[in-house]
């Protein structure tokens, strides 16, 4: 439920409608815009007596909705949220690109990669020390030692870290770690969401389920949120289709979607969602020209001998001239002009 205040509300009046919502079990959340004031109501507010409060002298008027997720909701939080992952702020109109290797395989590799992709004009650094595989024979990453040698790219370049976390226990090792992502195949743990919601603030990359819908990828935003950590940042991967042309099936159409239904960012990953780096430029211009927060692409020096997904990787010269085509898109939302 959302109570929308009168303008100039009394403060004293205010702060008692609050402490009354609070002694009925509801959270309220107070949302201030630039046109309205807003008390988003998380709770049971089904037993509520909405005439109760709509006859209240500061509330312009009661609405209730029927999404189940309330912290991501839009109508809770009508500005769009802008994410600050270690200064590069992503969100409110802007636009990021992240990009580095599937899996962290040498210190020579991860620093060439990460001064090649900063040159090129990416802002933060992607690569996996815990990599989630299908097959238990598959490559899983240097993981600790990983985590490592990321942070020895971080000081050679200055780019913020973007690495993927798969286990609660793993949360300790990450306290060097600009972002946080969640995998798509981690995207319904619930367990892993809510510790990462209450044992952090740090920005959160979630990607979603390779067969989640969007209201099932909004709620485990919500696991996260309502446990305490607002930066979270949705991320569409692609999702499994009947298609087998491709690795997966981009869905572009989830940049309008869930800009319409949440205030949070949206990134895209073009190599993730198409499996074959041919098809990561044209799916990257169509995702940027489309209005996505950021993209995160995957680049290898050397993408016939990777250790991960070396099929999905841009080689740094085809990272480069993507670049020059997604930036030529948007020239007046690019983070280097704002």
């Amino acid at each position: 439920m959302i109570i929308v205040l009168k303008k100039g509300a009394d403060k004293k009046q205010v702060e008692g409608l609050l402490n009354w919502l609070r002694e009925r079990n509801i959270s309220p959340h107070v949302s201030t815009g630039e046109r309205e004031t807003l008390i988003g109501c998380v709770g049971d507010v089904a037993k509520m007596d909405i005439g109760l409060v709509q006859a209240l002298s500061v509330v312009e008027r009661v609405q209730r909705i029927q999404e189940p997720y309330k912290a991501a909701n839009r109508k809770f939080h009508p500005e769009d949220s802008v994410i600050d992952c270690s200064g590069a702020k992503i969100g409110g109109g802007g636009f990021h690109v992240i990009a580095g290797p599937c899996s962290v395989e040498s210190v020579e590799q991860m620093i060439g990669i990460a001064k090649s992709v900063k040159e090129a004009g990416a802002t933060l650094l992607r690569g996996g020390a815990f990599k989630p595989r299908t097959s238990p024979y598959s490559f899983q990453g240097l993981g600790k030692l990983g985590l490592e040698i990321l942070m020895e790219a971080k000081k050679a370049t200055g780019l913020p870290i973007v690495t993927e976390l798969m286990a609660i226990e793993q949360l300790p090792l990450f306290n060097d770690v600009d972002v946080i992502q969640i995998g798509a195949r981690n995207m319904q743990n619930f367990d892993l969401l809510k510790e990462v919601g209450a044992m952090t603030k740090k920005p959160v990359l979630l990607k979603r389920g390779m067969s989640a819908t969007l209201q099932e990828l909004l709620m485990s935003a919500e696991y996260i949120m309502a446990s305490g950590n607002p930066n979270v940042m949705l991320c569409e991967r692609g999702i499994r289709t009947f298609e087998t042309a491709t690795r997966n099936t981009i869905d572009l159409t989830v940049i309008p979607v869930l800009k319409r239904l949440s205030h949070l960012p949206v990134v895209v990953d073009p190599s993730h969602a198409t499996g074959y780096a041919p098809l990561v430029e044209p799916c990257a211009m169509g995702a940027t020209a489309m209005g996505a927060d950021a993209l995160i692409i995957e680049v290898h020096n050397d993408p016939p001998h990777a250790l991960c997904d070396g099929v999905q990787s841009l080689t740094p010269q085809m990272f480069e001239n993507t670049m020059k085509k997604i930036r030529a898109l948007r020239p007046y939302a690019w983070h280097l002009e704002q």
